[in-house]
């Protein structure tokens, strides 16, 4: 177990040198995550009024919808980099080492989730900027972060099998896109999804996505930042309306549970079919 430890860590050091190295995707870690925060805040909260109050409760209630999607669209990157160095042989030399065979999925893994990290700090640091505020308890604060990054770690997983299955970084970017842009739309994350039409918002109400934007929020003191006078009675009734969303932090980690007994195996045995060619 120790040497699988360090393994791990050996390539989750590789990966982030990398990080640093190469610009395009200090790009992507650093500022593109200010620029979603500074677009949809001042963008899409032009819309939500002209009033600075009513701007200001928007940045609020997209903030920790931004966050998710950020993180949903940043685990892509696992199935990018798998497949590149598949594709560039750096797992045959890989092979050659004497190491431990899944370190270095989940030393990818591990990757990800200090990328995301950075990624949130930077994004939460952008928002106070712009006006937006944890009201919440810093504990359940914690827990929505904590949260968000489990959920993430888990889909990097299924992103990883899929980067092994490939072998291209064209396609896991074009199928992903495909895939997470809609999931990731079709939910509160930028609006009220109980002000969809029917069959859009029974889908939102059942997406993980949602539900680990209303943790978010209810985690950050955010629930109430469109209500504009309502009773939070109404408010929550209204939010909650499936089984999904009455109970966003147990589901979401079903979802992460799920994607891990499922995708750990998955991925571990296609690694070790490609290393045997």
């Amino acid at each position: 177990m120790s040497e699988f430890v360090s393994d791990a860590l050996t390539v989750a050091k590789r990966n982030l040198l990398k990080i640093r190295r190469v610009p395009d995707l200090l790009v992507f870690t650093t500022l593109q995550p200010i620029m979603f925060v500074l677009l949809f805040g001042y963008v899409f909260g032009a819309l939500a009024g002209s009033g600075a109050s009513a701007q200001t409760g928007y940045r609020e209630f997209m903030m920790a919808g931004i966050f998710t999607q950020t993180i949903t669209f940043g685990a892509t990157i696992t199935g990018y980099m798998m497949a590149q160095d598949m594709q560039k042989g750096v797992i045959d030399r890989f092979r050659t080492l004497p190491m431990h065979p899944s370190a270095v999925l989940f030393g990818r893994t591990v990757t990800d989730v200090v990328n995301n990290v950075l990624v949130l700090v930077v994004m939460s640091l952008t928002g106070l900027l712009i006006g937006w505020r944890i009201r919440g308890d810093f504990v359940d604060a914690a827990v929505a972060y904590m949260l968000m990054l489990a959920f993430a770690f888990a889909l990097s997983w299924l992103f990883a099998y899929i980067g092994l299955r490939v072998r291209s970084p064209e396609v896991v970017n074009n199928a992903s896109f495909m895939v997470i842009f809609p999931v990731t739309f079709i939910a509160n994350t930028f609006v009220p999804s109980e002000n969809m039409p029917s069959v859009l918002k029974t889908f939102a109400g059942w997406n993980p996505v949602s539900t680990i934007t209303q943790a978010a929020r209810e985690g950050f003191g955010n629930l109430y930042a469109l209500s504009g006078g309502q009773d939070h009675a109404a408010v929550e009734q209204a939010t909650r309306y499936t089984w999904a969303l009455q109970h966003p932090v147990l589901y979401t980690a079903i979802w992460a549970v799920l994607l891990l007994l499922i995708f750990v195996p998955l991925s571990t045995r296609a690694y070790q079919k490609a290393v045997a060619k």
